[in-house]
């Protein structure tokens, strides 16, 4: 039975997050496969997909050829945060992500909600990826055979179709591989992301032998708006970064790699979404490229002259897009492992297979979740919702920098913010400022979608939350003061 409510502003320490860590309440243990490597590949598979294969037409329709800086401003936003999220998940290393750094650092009624925004982050955007891996199936069959799948089975009913089976068949071998175990899951993830940065390599050397510098005239068509509104579709291209953190507990050695392999990620890809705006841009030109699907495809047909090189794109977008399906997935499952640990959600998403050493009854579960939304749903309207989801937890995990660097200045970091307290104010700042380019329809969204957790967090989880009387194990107690 649960004990009595607890007071939502009570914080859980570092040390105890790390010594509950590894394991489920009946002892099964998370195995650390991952090395340096690994962690890289995962997050770059995590963020390199949907966003620059589909989404990039989208923000060349905002911004014009100015997408590059759109792309930039979105990268700075996401650079003062990852180093908040390099230290913290450097000195915490545990499965949870954003969600345990919230409780270590801002207490348990923050870190419920930051849960539920990860809910929606994670499930938005592998939802609307599995869509767009639709687009690019059909594609490359078209390439490949001059086939293509019928509407009815390739797009839900918002968008003239029945169901859109690719997104679902790419959620199910996601389950699949996860369920396997995480070192299936890595080498998969590895293989994927090795491949589609290839890809693009590839892509942006084709592009930039039909360059031409008229193409990227009139600069900024909109206005510092429209670059403003692309900066915020461009955020999109980034989501999944932080998921690197939420393999604290597979990790080899969590407190080096962890920090080297988030700051490693944000660069490469950076570096890459610029060079790919500027090589579709300067190829065919921003009104070609803006607003058209799998706009990459489309610019080596149109520089090559052929639909080999186009079929080639439209492969390696079938394998990146996968591997973020794969990818965001894992650290869906991670983090609500962690919160089921803590009792805050039902005690099924912490138990861990002593065959497989993974979740599983939590991946079935969020598969099929993820699935139904990308079968029948049209996900264009939620994007924005998951977007400021997304900014206001990585708002809270600048703030939980500071906050833990005054209550646990003796805490063990393995890396440390730069510059502090300027990196996380600015990472609050930039994210705010791309928080109010959403629009109030999204933000009236978000608040009645963060009334919604509020309910859910009082009527379950404070309840149930095992930081109640009595409620931490003797053993986690006896490890917590030699955890950290």
């Amino acid at each position: 039975m649960p004990g009595s409510p607890a007071n939502p502003f009570r914080i859980k320490s570092p040390q105890l997050l790390v010594a509950e860590a590894g394991t489920d309440l009946a002892g099964h243990g998370l195995k650390r496969h991952m090395g340096l490597f690994q962690l890289v590949c995962f997050g770059i598979g995590a963020i390199v997909g949907t966003g620059i294969f589909v989404g990039l037409s989208d923000s060349v329709a905002q911004a014009g050829p100015g997408v590059v800086v759109s792309f930039v401003l979105a990268a700075l936003t996401c650079v003062f945060t990852a180093f908040a999220f390099a230290e913290l998940g450097g000195a915490i290393p545990v499965s949870g992500s954003s969600y345990s750094f919230a409780y270590a650092g801002l207490g348990e009624g923050t870190a419920f909600l930051v849960g539920w925004c990860l809910l929606l982050e994670y499930g938005v955007s592998v939802s609307a990826v599995a869509v767009g891996w639709s687009q690019y199936v059909n594609e490359l069959l078209h390439s490949l055979t001059g086939w293509q799948l019928p509407a009815a089975l390739s797009a839900g009913p918002g968008d003239g179709g029945i169901v859109n089976l690719p997104a679902v068949i790419v959620i199910a071998l996601a389950c699949v591989l996860l369920v396997r175990g995480v070192r299936e899951s890595a080498r998969a993830t590895a293989a994927m992301a090795v491949l589609k940065l290839a890809i693009l390599v590839a892509f942006c050397a084709i592009g930039f032998t039909a360059f031409k510098h008229g193409n990227l005239t009139p600069f900024a068509p909109a206005g510092l708006g429209g670059i403003g509104a692309g900066t915020t579709a461009a955020f999109f291209s980034y989501i999944g970064f932080d998921a690197i953190t939420t393999a604290g507990e597979e990790a080899r050695n969590p407190r080096r790699d962890i920090p080297v392999a988030i700051l490693l990620c944000i660069s490469l890809v950076t570096l890459l979404y610029c060079a790919v705006a500027l090589a579709a841009i300067g190829a065919i030109g921003g009104p070609a490229v803006g607003g058209r699907p799998a706009a990459l495809s489309y610019v080596v047909n149109q520089v090559t002259g052929s639909t080999v090189g186009g079929g080639v794109i439209a492969f390696g977008a079938v394998v990146a897009i996968a591997s973020v399906v794969l990818a965001v997935m894992y650290g869906q499952t991670r983090i609500l492992m962690s919160m089921a640990r803590d009792g805050l959600i039902p005690r099924v998403f912490e138990r861990v297979s002593p065959r497989t050493s993974t979740p599983v009854g939590g991946t079935l579960i969020i598969a099929i979740v993820f699935a139904i939304p990308a079968a029948f749903a049209s996900l264009d309207s939620v994007v924005n919702l998951c977007t400021i989801g997304t900014l206001a937890t990585m708002a809270v995990v600048n703030v939980a920098v500071i906050a833990l660097r005054r209550r646990e200045p003796g805490l063990a970091r393995s890396f440390r913010v730069p510059l502090y307290p300027v990196m996380p104010l600015l990472g609050v700042g930039f994210c705010l400022y791309l928080m109010y380019e959403t629009g109030w329809a999204t933000w009236a969204q978000f608040a009645v979608f963060l009334v919604v957790g509020s309910l859910v967090y009082a009527l379950y989880g404070r309840r149930h939350s095992r930081l109640t009387a009595g409620a931490v194990t003797a053993d986690a107690a006896e490890r917590e003061p030699q955890a950290v």
